[in-house]
């Protein structure tokens, strides 16, 4: 199978987690990602279960298809803090 464009990885956790801003780019090879999924889905769920998630939505391609995947998740609050401190 071929390797998933950013934009295909993109629609695959918005698939899963629809009111999630999401954004991945590719940083090494084309099987290299790094991801930002911003969703209340997280809201009260340990780091550990939002990455669960994001993971579950993307399947099967975690095994093969996607060597390797820096992901960050956060709730909205949590990223406008984010935003807040890097002003």
């Amino acid at each position: 199978m071929s390797q998933p464009s950013v934009e295909e990885i993109r629609l695959r956790i918005l698939e899963k987690i629809p009111d999630a801003s999401v954004d991945v780019c590719c940083y090494a090879g084309d099987d290299h990602f790094e991801a930002v999924v911003v969703s209340a889905f997280f809201e009260k769920k340990p780091k550990v279960r939002a990455h669960q998630a994001v993971y579950a939505a993307l399947g099967s391609w975690m095994h093969q298809e996607i060597h390797a995947l820096a992901l960050t998740t956060m709730t909205p609050q949590q990223w406008k803090e984010r935003e807040n401190t890097n002003v």
